[in-house]
């Protein structure tokens, strides 16, 4: 499966529960419910993963964890804030460039319109 469907399920899933939750819950809450869509379409979605920081030689846990991880190949960083900063878009190129992926998606639920969350950035490792 390539990044372009990958992504586009991401998204549709995303979608999914957007419209039916709507806007203005916790971030924990659209995790929880976007893992079971995913798991539903037959994706291998990891939560929570861990992403060690590889310095001196030495693999460091510095408490980094990545949202969603897609197919190994898709970080999904979510949001529930009024508004994307642009710190917010740093932190998922950090986990790009850490973990070696080329595409995540950072998605905030805290908006009318999803579509209008939804940002896609690539690492051009």
């Amino acid at each position: 499966m390539g990044i372009n469907e990958i992504t586009g399920k991401i998204i549709s899933s995303a979608m999914k529960v957007h419209s039916t939750l709507g806007p203005g819950l916790l971030e924990s809450a659209y995790e929880t419910c976007l893992l079971h869509e995913l798991r539903k379409d037959e994706l291998r979605v990891y939560s929570q993963k861990v992403l060690p920081v590889h310095y001196d030689g030495a693999v460091i846990d510095a408490g980094y964890r990545i949202d969603l991880m897609v197919e190994d190949s898709v970080i999904v960083e979510l949001k529930a804030v009024d508004k994307v900063l642009p710190i917010h878009t740093a932190q998922l190129l950090s986990y790009l460039k850490l973990s070696k992926v080329k595409v995540g998606l950072l998605i905030n639920f805290n908006v009318v319109h999803l579509k209008n969350g939804i940002k896609r950035i690539a690492n051009d490792l």
